[in-house]
């Protein structure tokens, strides 16, 4: 089961694969890493994967970074708390 304090590495993780970038962080942002919807659709294609919850699109969107995506999660979700 994934924990908050390892939601934010697997968030990291997508965005790595997604975006084609091995140098992005917690705190890189989407749209800065060049970003696109294909690009979002993927990162929470692989969240719902590993999480098995259904992720929003418009969530990565709104909360760009990996960490803000991964504190806005937790604290929607209490088992990953």
């Amino acid at each position: 089961m994934t924990t908050t304090r390892d939601l934010p590495e697997l968030i990291v993780s997508l965005y790595r694969d997604s975006l084609g970038d091995d140098t992005l962080d917690a705190d890189s942002d989407f749209f800065e890493s060049n970003g696109d919807s294909l690009a979002a659709f993927q990162i929470t294609a692989g969240l719902q994967s590993a999480l098995g919850i259904e992720v929003s699109v418009a969530l990565v969107f709104a909360y760009p970074s990996p960490a803000d995506l991964a504190d806005v999660l937790a604290s929607d979700r209490q088992d990953l708390r």
